[in-house]
């Protein structure tokens, strides 16, 4: 028997509300290594390759994660794996905190990586399902900025300097997601349109990600995310060094950190509301030439004011145009795949993530310079654009829902 869709604006509003929460968490914590590496180097004694290997760790975790989360979400359902996923990164982030040796600080950023992972294409399924086809860009921009949203608040931990040291971030990153997990659990709707695609006839990761057409937008999926998430983690890893090295202090750099993660707020927000007024070529030449340009002025510029207004516009098309892809994605799956799909686009982008900042490096240490490093950046920027491009065409045909 079919379970009808009941998703009322008080269930999509709580849901939002609720996944929003977790993606506040979610930022908080992804920035929180950055935030805390000073002291936790101090306390651990560790050199910039050891430091290089707890940030790595965090990453690699969120492989495995978003691919399992996804997995798991279209056979035992949306909510139980969040919940679970929001447990596993707070408890971890707790044992960061009390982490005794450099193994264990290992061990417990891998595992909130994993809990991480597991739960943005979870963040993602929910929002989309509950708000359905016509609003789907702008619920899953208002749950997505709450990651920007988190990373500042970490940022603003970090400024603050609180008694405690460097394990305050990562307690607050564990106590508030697990004072989450039971709002969750006591408020938080199952999809419906899970509960309608766990009585229909099950299908195969394989066929459901590569067959019945759904091979080469998946393809374009995977490219755009590897590309995008690329370009957003070299800002997020290497910006602050590389304007340290054109001659900004480290107070100045943070600045533009800040503005940088205010324009990726905004960004999501507005980019997600466009999503569907604009046509497709507009669209994907806004988010791109936007952001090549912004890549071009960080490279370039040496006024404060100049650099914050272009670390502002970087977050807003670099992070914007990270959700409108979160947003597209879930169009070309039908439910009982679409987790599934998502988290393995998700894992991909982490792929991407890994490899931008190794990329920066290398490109670093052969001599290149800041400007070299942004405009290395532009191949991949122009293929990420022709894919979206193609998703958004596309989009207008589908049918998943």
């Amino acid at each position: 028997m079919t379970t009808l869709n009941l998703a009322t604006p008080l269930h999509m509003t709580r849901t939002i509300a609720l996944c929003f929460l977790v993606a506040l968490m979610e930022g908080l914590d992804l920035q929180a290594s950055g935030i805390a590496a000073q002291g936790m180097a101090a306390a651990f004694e560790l050199d910039k390759l050891h430091m290089g290997w707890v940030f790595s760790a965090g990453i690699f975790g969120l492989l495995p994660g978003a691919f399992l989360g996804g997995l798991m979400a279209d056979r035992i359902g949306r909510k139980r794996v969040l919940m679970a996923s929001v447990a596993l990164f707070g408890l971890f982030s707790l044992v960061t905190a009390m982490a005794w040796d450099f193994n264990s600080l290992l061990v417990a950023r891998c595992l909130t990586g994993v809990g991480l992972g597991a739960a943005l294409p979870n963040l993602i399924a929910l929002t989309s399902e509950v708000a359905g086809p016509k609003l789907r860009g702008m619920a899953v921009s208002l749950m997505y900025c709450g990651v920007p949203l988190g990373a500042a608040m970490a940022a603003s931990i970090g400024i603050a300097q609180l008694a405690g040291g460097w394990q305050v971030v990562f307690y607050v990153g564990g106590l508030v997601p697990l004072l989450i997990v039971p709002l969750l659990g006591l408020y938080l709707p199952e999809s419906a349109q899970f509960r309608n695609a766990r009585d229909a006839a099950p299908v195969g990761v394989v066929r459901g990600l590569f067959r019945e057409g759904a091979a080469l937008p998946t393809a374009m999926i995977w490219v755009s995310y590897f590309f995008t998430l690329m370009v957003v983690y070299i800002l997020i890893n290497w910006l602050p060094s590389l304007l340290v090295g054109q001659g900004f202090s480290g107070r100045e750099a943070s600045w533009v950190m800040f503005a940088l993660q205010l324009g990726a707020a905004t960004g999501t927000l507005l980019l997600g509301w466009v999503m569907d007024r604009l046509p497709a070529w507009a669209l994907s030449a806004l988010i791109y030439v936007g952001l090549l340009g912004s890549l071009t002025a960080l490279g370039m510029v040496s006024q404060l004011q100049s650099m914050l207004a272009a670390g502002f516009i970087a977050g807003f098309f670099a992070t914007g145009g990270q959700c409108v892809l979160y947003a597209l994605a879930p169009h070309f799956y039908r439910p009982s795949i679409r987790a599934t799909g998502v988290g393995s686009a998700v894992a991909i982008g982490r792929l991407g993530a890994m490899s931008g900042p190794l990329v920066a490096g290398k490109m670093l240490a052969l001599g290149t310079g800041t400007t070299g490093v942004m405009l290395a950046s532009a191949p991949g920027i122009v293929i990420a654009a022709l894919a979206m491009f193609y998703l958004s065409v596309r989009r207008n045909g589908t049918s998943a829902d």
